[in-house]
C-alpha cells in the first residue's frame, strides 16, 4: 500500500486501508464457517467472496490502464492486473487462515489453495476459476508456443517480497511506455530497496539513469551491477558504458 501511495499521492490510501481490514474482517467468519471444509469449499467460498460480494474482476477491456496496477485504484475500481487482483486474493485467504500462495505462472499470475499436498489453481483475472490442468498448458502455449508442456516447477509458491517485485515490474513497465521515465526510475529505485541483491535490476537503473542524463547516479548503478556480476558480455558493456561515462565528467 505504501509503494501504491508514491505512485498515487492523491489516492485515498485511507479508504483503501479499511477496505483491505473489512476484507480480512469477512474473510476470516469465511475461515470460521468453513471450519473442516475442503479446497473446493474454500476455493468457492473466496470467489463468493471476492468477485461475488465484492466484484473484484479483471480489467480486460483496458489491460494496460496504469489504475490496474495501482493497488488504491485497483480496489477503487475493483478492477485490476492479475498480480493487484491477487494480492487482494491473498490477503482474503490468508485471513480466513486458508494455505493460499502466489504462483508465478508465465504471462499470468495465478494463485493457489493448498492442503495435504492438493493444490487448487485459480484465475482471480477471471473471477476465481478453478484451473485444470489442460487449462494451465492452454495457458502456457499462449506464451511459449504450441509444443510448450507444464513443467514441474510451473505451479512453485512466490514469497511476499517476489509478488510486490511483479506489480512494481508491471508499474515500471507501464510508465516506460508511457514515456515517464524519471518515474519509471524511482518505481525502479523502490524495487531495489526491496531486492539490493538483484544484478541485473541495478543493470536496469544504471542504463535508466544514463537516458535520463544523471550521470553520477548511472555511474554509481554500474559500479553495484558489477560488484553483483562481475564477469560476461553485460558486465563488458557496463565497463564500457562507465568508461564513457566518466570522460562525461571530465
Amino acid at each position: 500500500m505504501q509503494l501504491a501511495r508514491i505512485a498515487e499521492p492523491d489516492g485515498d490510501w485511507r479508504a483503501a486501508r479499511e477496505h483491505l481490514s473489512e476484507l480480512a474482517r469477512d474473510a476470516a467468519s469465511l475461515g470460521v464457517e468453513l471450519h473442516g471444509g475442503d479446497l473446493a469449499d474454500q476455493a468457492a467460498a473466496l470467489a463468493g467472496l471476492m468477485a461475488g460480494r465484492y466484484r473484484y474482476a479483471g480489467d480486460a477491456h483496458d489491460y494496460d490502464a496504469f489504475e490496474n496496477a495501482n493497488l488504491i485504484r485497483v480496489i477503487e475500481r475493483r478492477q485490476g492486473l492479475p498480480v493487484a487482483l491477487g494480492i487482494l486474493w491473498l490477503h482474503a485467504g490468508r485471513a480466513a487462515g486458508w494455505a493460499i500462495r502466489g504462483i508465478n505462472f508465465p504471462g499470468h499470475f495465478l494463485v493457489a489453495l493448498e492442503h495435504d499436498a492438493k493444490l487448487v489453481v485459480l484465475d482471480v483475472f477471471a473471477g476465481g476459476r478453478v484451473l485444470d490442468r489442460a487449462d494451465l498448458r492452454r495457458m502456457l502455449r499462449r506464451v511459449y508456443g504450441e509444443r510448450a508442456e507444464l513443467g514441474p516447477n510451473m505451479l512453485g509458491a512466490m514469497d511476499n517480497r517476489d509478488i510486490l517485485l511483479r506489480l512494481q515490474t508491471n508499474i515500471r513497465s507501464r510508465l516506460m511506455a508511457l514515456g515517464q521515465l524519471q518515474a519509471a526510475s524511482d518505481c525502479l529505485a523502490d524495487m531495489l530497496r526491496l531486492a539490493p541483491s538483484e544484478a541485473l535490476m541495478w543493470q536496469e537503473a544504471a542504463v535508466l539513469h544514463r537516458r535520463l542524463e544523471q550521470v553520477a547516479a548511472a555511474l554509481r548503478c554500474y559500479t553495484r551491477f558489477l560488484e553483483l556480476a562481475p564477469a560476461g558480455e553485460t558486465a563488458t558493456r557496463a565497463r564500457t558504458a562507465m568508461i564513457e561515462l566518466r570522460a562525461r565528467l571530465n
